[in-house]
């Protein structure tokens, strides 16, 4: 299947040693059947990251990478995964991006244990958000609405989801953002989702 761009924006989600494999992949694989431009973006020199149950990816791309560029991205996604999320935390150069795009309005993204990265940065004060059961306090901690029911939860420009078994949901509220309805539906029925 040949990818075929529907927008000029592009996405970028980070890879982390330790990373959650389903809350990754879905995202990607989402993207690219909706026509989203996407790069999957090692924090590390190392294209090959290894996740939390030792699955190893291939990256397109690193932050060390010479022409690498944070705004080059029109939303930036964190998967979860222990310890893909402290990973992602101890980041200093992610972490700088994110608050930058927060502040100027563009997307952010995060699953599972990753909501927590985006409270301590201060993006989820006074949104309504959704995190892993385990880390739902910090958001609330960190000035977030808990909305502890939802799979996924969009406020403005910061989307937020529970876990593995959200994934989907929180790749189709990233694929919302950026085509038509029309699309999204034609991807829902290709990945068979029932509600």
């Amino acid at each position: 299947m040949a990818f075929t761009a529907l927008t000029d924006k592009r996405v970028a989600v980070f890879f982390a040693a330790g990373f959650e494999e389903v809350e990754a992949i879905a995202v990607v694989d989402l993207l690219f059947r909706a026509g989203i431009p996407c790069d999957m973006v090692s924090i590390t020199n190392n294209l090959q990251v290894t996740s939390s149950r030792e699955v190893t990816v291939t990256c397109d791309r690193t932050i060390e990478d010479d022409d690498f560029d944070f705004d080059a991205y029109d939303m930036l996604v964190l998967p979860g995964g222990i310890p893909g999320m402290p990973n992602l935390k101890a980041c200093e150069p992610l972490c700088e991006a994110l608050k930058k795009h927060a502040a100027e309005g563009r997307g952010v993204a995060a699953i599972c244990a990753s909501p927590s990265i985006l409270a301590e940065l201060g993006i989820l004060a006074g949104k309504r958000t959704t995190a892993n059961p385990h880390f739902q306090q910090s958001v609330v901690e960190g000035g977030g609405i808990l909305e502890a029911g939802e799979r996924a939860v969009t406020d403005g420009n910061v989307i937020t989801s529970q876990g593995m078994a959200t994934a989907t949901w929180f790749g189709l509220e990233i694929v919302k953002r950026y085509v038509s309805d029309e699309v999204v539906e034609h991807v829902k029925e290709g990945i068979v989702l029932m509600d």
